[in-house]
């Protein structure tokens, strides 16, 4: 469909490279192919019916190939100068959602509606999402509306599909939200001698721990070596796997 149609047509390059951050990756991996059996069994001691099994290659002697592609976008309309978190498809991409892609076996929008102080925080979405769906994020229960592009009654009502966020009450500025996994980095000394790289990662939850991958986007103008990598834990040495 390229930008014709689907979730793709919010891809508006100029809104995109605008941003305060984004980020295009390609994830290819090898995966064993699932294969097929079928058989017998007596489902009540009088019939027998013919089912079919899918089981996975121990071996893997078949492996087939899957491809993912990801685009990761963060618009901060709150430090821009606005002053609200509320935002909108058309707010950010300059457009909004008029139909699905005909060849996409699934086509979702999912919003996150947990605040993180159900008191203080009341929003609103609109238009009503086709479900709601929870689920456990880092130790926290998550719940998001659901907006799914496959629905017949989606674009009944409307041509176009503007998903918007609101909160009912004005936000204190000074009280913004602190993600439980969260990073800072700064680079310290100067020259090839004493010029480093430190990243802080934090986890604010009370018990659990979690596994991080870090990727590290290295300056033209710094030179590290990998035999100076010290990863410390709580005051610690900690040898990453």
């Amino acid at each position: 469909c390229s930008l014709q149609a689907g979730l793709a047509v919010l891809l508006k390059a100029e809104r995109l490279f605008h941003s305060s951050y984004h980020s295009q990756a390609v994830h290819i991996r090898p995966i064993c192919r699932v294969s097929h059996w079928f058989a017998q069994v007596p489902c009540d001691g009088f019939t027998v019916a013919t089912c079919l099994f899918l089981v996975q290659d121990a071996s893997c002697l078949a492996v087939s190939w899957e491809l993912r592609q990801t685009l990761t976008v963060v618009f901060d309309f709150f430090s821009s100068g606005q002053g609200k978190k509320d935002w909108s498809l058309f707010k950010m991409f300059s457009r909004t959602l008029t139909d699905t892609c005909p060849l996409a076996s699934q086509s979702k929008v999912y919003v996150d509606i947990s605040p993180k102080n159900k008191e203080k925080e009341l929003l609103e979405v609109s238009p009503p999402p086709t479900s709601v769906h929870e689920a456990i994020v880092q130790g926290d229960k998550k719940t998001y509306a659901v907006y799914d592009l496959l629905s017949p009654s989606l674009f009944n009502t409307s041509r176009s599909l503007n998903v918007q966020l609101k909160w009912k009450r004005p936000q204190d500025s000074s009280e913004m939200p602190i993600p439980t996994l969260h990073a800072q980095r700064y680079v310290g000394g100067y020259g090839l001698q004493t010029g480093e790289i430190c990243t802080l990662i934090y986890n604010t939850h009370p018990y659990r721990a979690f596994p991080v991958i870090l990727l590290e986007t290295v300056p033209w103008y710094l030179r590290l070596y990998v035999h100076t990598l010290t990863i410390i834990t709580k005051g610690k040495e900690n040898k990453p796997s």
